[in-house]
């Protein structure tokens, strides 16, 4: 298994649709920097977010996650209260080839404002707007700036491709677009 280039990132958004919309190259004026890396891609983090909030008492369980325990917002810029979070989105739809695996961290401008990106692994075959977890891990608003870069995909690519990949099996988070909370099955 090896991590893949650029190059390789390049080929495969533009000639596969890998990654859409897709950014050749990293931008940073006056932004937290997103698109390709030397071994890596930077997302951006869309619009779209939901705030935690417990103004209804709400109980966090993973098996039934009550909708009401969040606040949603459409704006440029979300502020995430006090050791609290925010779930949003990518800007980018992401398509996974069935022998490649990616695995998502964080901002380093972020992580030293205390603020974690969470995102589990990226399975092969698995498609959509990858529903990103923002931790403010610090006892002060703390602010996510739309359409900027949020976390970095690394893309591991497999000896071969796996026996059964997340669209085999009808993964109960493919396809998806906007913010996705927990499903159970």
């Amino acid at each position: 298994m090896s991590i893949m280039p650029d190059h390789w990132i390049r080929k495969m958004a533009n000639n596969e649709q890998m990654i859409e919309p897709f950014v050749e190259e990293l931008s940073r004026e006056g932004v937290i920097s997103y698109g390709v890396s030397s071994y890596g891609y930077d997302a951006r983090v869309s619009d779209e977010f939901k705030i935690f909030t417990n103004v209804d008492s709400a109980i966090v369980d993973p098996k039934a996650f009550p909708d009401t325990g969040f606040v949603d917002r459409k704006t440029p810029v979300c502020t995430i209260p006090p050791n609290s979070f925010v779930l949003a989105r990518t800007v980018e739809y992401f398509r996974i080839p069935k022998d490649v695996l990616v695995i998502c961290v964080g901002k380093s401008t972020y992580a030293r404002c205390g603020i974690i990106v969470n995102v589990t692994p990226l399975e092969p075959g698995w498609e959509g707007h990858v529903t990103l977890e923002f931790s403010n891990t610090t006892p002060l608003p703390a602010r996510i700036y739309a359409f900027e870069g949020a976390c970095q995909f690394l893309f591991f690519k497999g000896d071969s491709p796996c026996e059964v990949a997340y669209s085999d099996r009808k993964g109960k988070y493919m396809n998806q677009t906007g913010v996705v909370l927990p499903r159970i099955d």
